[in-house]
């Protein structure tokens, strides 16, 4: 089992959070099953930017990203080098270190 940290973020997972995650499944697959409601307007067909997280060790543990995820990360709110959408990145056998950044582009959600 791969263990994946989430950083404290103030409505998913105040605490933070550490939970363990099969090698070939999901960061938000792993995500969910534990709890952690990271939000997936799309329901992570990779369609939107909602799931967009930040991996703060382990990134090169994961598959590259495809075409597809890397256009639709040019335009999460907060890119940053080591950007993932989590519905589409797979968890190998590194632990993870994992950031969910403070907003999305659902502007619903944002109350805006």
């Amino acid at each position: 089992m791969t263990k994946i940290r989430f950083l404290p973020h103030q409505e998913t997972c105040p605490e933070g959070a550490e939970i363990e995650a099969q090698p070939g499944e999901t960061i938000i697959a792993a995500a969910l099953r534990n709890g952690i409601d990271i939000e997936h307007a799309c329901e992570m067909s990779c369609a939107c930017t909602t799931c967009h997280v930040v991996l703060r060790r382990g990134y090169d543990s994961l598959i590259p990203p495809e075409e597809k995820e890397e256009d639709l990360l040019d335009k999460a709110w907060g890119l940053e080098p080591t950007s993932r959408l989590s519905c589409q990145a797979v968890v190998g056998t590194e632990d993870l270190l994992v950031e969910i950044p403070k907003y999305t582009i659902n502007l619903e959600k944002e109350h805006h």
